[in-house]
């Protein structure tokens, strides 16, 4: 048995039924804290699942941001200061990385109040995730209004790649699974990942 619905029967059902349902069905999606620093030096850290690949060539991250009708301390730091990092989130630290989605007020550091490190590297102003094993710094770039919903893309340009190099393969890829990489699907449900093949350049008829 299954069950269908209409953009209508979707829109009709309870707020909170609906988010879950539609964060979830999108699938596993990449688990990350954003990390960002005003200009007189007030730390903030939040839990994001949209950061995207825009391009490697000039390398480039985007990420999708709710609206701006209540304070978003993450986009008011981007905007201010230029800069801000990505963090992965490790099955470790998971629990106290979803802990940064609280709303905590604006002189709260989210770094203090669940107990993640915060890891700097020279001349640059945002903070990165001390226990993160993937910590990316990056620069802003533009950001894209989404009329449909009044969110926004945030583009970056990456500046700082820190990653253990045992991860890294001759080839330029990453074993996200010996890293403890976390993935999270939904608005509050985390998982481990399973490596389960590897394919090269595919081209027509071959299998």
């Amino acid at each position: 048995m299954t069950k269908a619905f209409t953009f209508d029967e979707i829109m009709e059902l309870p707020n909170r039924y609906r988010a879950n349902l539609i964060n979830k069905v999108s699938g596993f999606k990449p688990a990350n804290l954003i990390g960002t620093q005003s200009k007189s030096g007030q730390t903030n850290l939040a839990v994001f699942n949209s950061v995207m690949h825009i391009g490697a060539n000039p390398p480039y991250l985007g990420f999708i941001l709710r609206p701006t009708t209540v304070e978003r301390h993450t986009y008011e730091n981007i905007k201010e200061t230029g800069v801000y990092t990505i963090n992965q989130i490790t099955t470790t630290i998971h629990e106290k990385a979803h802990q940064t989605s609280a709303k905590y007020e604006r002189g709260v550091s989210e770094f203090d109040a669940v107990g993640l490190g915060e890891f700097y590297n020279e001349g640059f102003h945002a903070p990165f995730v001390a226990e993160s094993h993937i910590k990316i710094g990056l620069s802003f770039q533009e950001e894209q209004l989404i009329k449909c919903n009044d969110t926004r893309l945030i583009i970056g340009k990456i500046e700082h790649l820190v990653l253990p190099e045992s991860a890294i393969l001759d080839d330029g890829d990453v074993k996200l699974e010996d890293l403890d990489t976390a993935a999270v699907a939904g608005l509050y449900n985390y998982y481990k990942t399973e490596h389960i093949g590897k394919y090269g350049y595919i081209k027509p008829n071959q299998s």
